[in-house]
């Protein structure tokens, strides 16, 4: 949804900040994973939409399932976040802040799908590949779509790198009603 990004926008850039003069862009990352992660459980939002919990308690609540996994920084971060009626925005946070994070560090996302699992040396000069055309390091997930037949889709942020037996055949078909 828009609205969560625009309100999430400033917290991620808030903890970006944070995270970069300390130089903890990766402890950052990890610990907004997971809030994220916690402020998703169903238990969580049970407790968060309770009017009776006081947001004190709620982000005490918070840090104790957290354990000693998060810094002091982290927890006044998610004090704010409850204090401000914010975990909705949580996934959000946690989102632009990969992105701040992968700007700064010059890297991109990508998520290959393939027919089959690729092995390790497939998938290395893949990456190796699209490192070069897009002139920055690739973080590559993968994922196995059997609907593709065959070949590899490529989603790097905005662009989508379709070699699939499946999206040949769509250009095919299209090709032969025109």
């Amino acid at each position: 949804m828009a609205e969560n990004v625009t309100l999430a926008r400033p917290y991620a850039e808030a903890a970006f900040k944070v995270a970069l003069a300390g130089n903890a862009l990766a402890s950052w990352a990890e610990a907004l994973a997971a809030m994220t992660a916690v402020a998703a459980d169903p238990d969580m939002q049970a407790c968060a939409d309770n009017p009776h919990l006081l947001p004190k308690d709620l982000a005490e609540l918070f840090v104790k399932i957290l354990g000693g996994s998060i810094s002091s920084e982290q927890q006044n971060f998610l004090r704010i976040l409850v204090d401000n009626d914010r975990l909705a925005v949580l996934p959000d946070v946690c989102s632009l802040f990969g992105d701040l994070k992968n700007a700064h560090e010059g890297t991109k996302e990508a998520t290959i799908f393939s027919a089959f699992p690729l092995d390790a040396a497939t998938l290395n000069n893949l990456v190796v590949d699209l490192e070069r055309r897009f002139a920055c390091k690739i973080e590559a997930t993968v994922e196995v779509d059997p609907e593709l037949i065959g070949g590899v889709r490529i989603a790097v942020g905005d662009q989508v790198i379709d070699a699939s037996v499946r999206g040949k055949l769509a250009a095919m078909s299209v090709a032969l009603q025109n």
